[in-house]
């Protein structure tokens, strides 16, 4: 909550100086902006939280920290059970309870070693705006918190029932949380950041080819390999051009452009795979990495098991495209982005590859990163809520294409 103290003015400013300052506060903080950025994050957008500087007290320009939306969302501040919209947010409400010297001892040693402050000036603020505060804003809102812990961090037993608590709700909770997001009506009109690929006869016939059961596993690796090939050159589109002077075997001198990107390359296995050899036809020196995400039978939840990422994955003109079969619910895409932006791949450098989307996966994932742009050859309208495959649905992407153990 820390992060949403509102700027001051200079005025303001330099009563904070003097230590005349009430940051113990209510009015102290942005709730207009704190209550809009709890809500995208449970709606599952990226936000970008402010980072306040003490010293200066107002917040850094053009910094931020980027924060994507998540299943879980841990809320802390001394005014974290005030605000009534607030409250109406939170699936669950502690309020820890500590002694009064222990938190004046810990507000001294982070006041100083944190933000700047004098021991003199702590002491006064206390004295005059943080106790008065705490008795009068803080403490009431005990009341409105589901669980107590009193004695702080030393309440072991407290905090291992809280969390048994917490765990068995996430498991609760995780056992319908992908056939909700499956079931949830996708609007008619597609993203801005999605690309189909135009509808031509020989998109659609190569369609009809791997789709039909009756087709043999060499023709279904041919046909689909043909199909990647036409999607990431699609793809290669969306990479950034610079002019380029060449002299032509001619000895005349032409403009043309060339690519001002590297591009590697990021699978989700087992899938993701098929399209590896389509990448490396229209990018001879792509460089892959492997993501392995399965999907927990029990309650549909996507693992990660393995990660290997490209060693130019960290460059700075390095674009990595993500390359999966199918998009169901999104699932999978979500997770494997997530893993891409842990590793300092920047979010619009970042396209997601696939032959076939549902409207609801493409939704999903548009919707948590915007940036990521998603090239697909196919989308299609419906979504099988019980087994989550795509109907007319292609069965399962890499079993046709890399064969199973019963293959000869």
């Amino acid at each position: 909550m820390d992060s949403f103290y509102r700027d001051l003015t200079d005025e303001e400013v330099e009563i904070a100086k003097r230590n005349d300052w009430d940051f113990d506060s209510p009015n102290s903080y942005d709730y207009d902006l704190l209550l809009d950025t709890l809500v995208q994050l449970k709606q599952g957008k990226t936000v970008e939280v402010p980072i306040y500087d003490f010293e200066t007290h107002k917040r850094v320009p053009n910094k931020s920290h980027t924060i994507y939306g998540a299943n879980v969302i841990i809320f802390e501040g001394i005014f974290g059970l005030f605000d009534p919209k607030v409250l109406e947010m939170m699936d669950l409400k502690v309020f820890v309870d500590t002694d009064v010297d222990i938190c004046l001892a810990r507000r001294i040693k982070r006041d100083v070693a944190e933000r700047g402050f004098d021991i003199t000036g702590v002491l006064q603020i206390y004295q005059r705006f943080v106790k008065p505060s705490y008795d009068n804003y803080v403490y009431p809102t005990k009341k409105n918190a589901d669980v107590v812990i009193p004695r702080g961090l030393e309440n072991m037993v407290a905090i291992d029932l809280l969390t048994k608590h917490i765990q068995r709700q996430l498991k609760e909770r995780k056992m319908q949380s992908r056939w909700d997001m499956a079931r949830i009506s996708a609007p008619g009109q597609l993203p801005p950041n999605v690309i189909v690929l135009e509808r031509t006869n020989q998109i659609m016939g190569m369609h009809t080819i791997i789709r039909d059961i009756e087709t043999s596993r060499h023709d279904f690796i041919f046909y689909a390999d043909r199909l990647a090939t036409l999607v990431i050159e699609r793809a290669l589109e969306e990479l950034p051009y610079e002019a380029r002077s060449v002299v032509t075997p001619t000895n005349s001198a032409t403009e043309g452009i060339a690519v001002k990107a590297q591009v590697g390359g990021v699978s989700i296995l087992r899938a993701g795979g098929t399209m590896e050899i389509g990448l490396r036809r229209v990018i001879r020196d792509a460089v892959i990495g492997k993501i392995l995400i399965q999907t927990e039978p029990s309650n549909g939840e996507p693992h990660l098991h393995y990660c290997k990422l490209p060693p130019t994955l960290a460059e700075p003109n390095t674009y990595i495209f993500l390359m999966d079969a199918v998009v169901g619910t999104g699932a999978a895409g979500l997770m494997a982005i997530r893993v891409l932006l842990d590793h300092n791949v920047p979010e619009d450098h970042i396209i997601f590859l696939n032959f076939l989307a549902a409207p609801q996966g493409l939704h999903t994932i548009s919707s948590a990163f915007p940036k990521v742009k998603i090239v697909t050859s196919f989308v299609d309208p419906i979504l099988n809520t019980e087994t989550l495959y795509l109907e007319p649905g292609l069965g399962n992407f890499g079993d046709r294409y890399f064969g199973t153990e019963n293959d000869e």
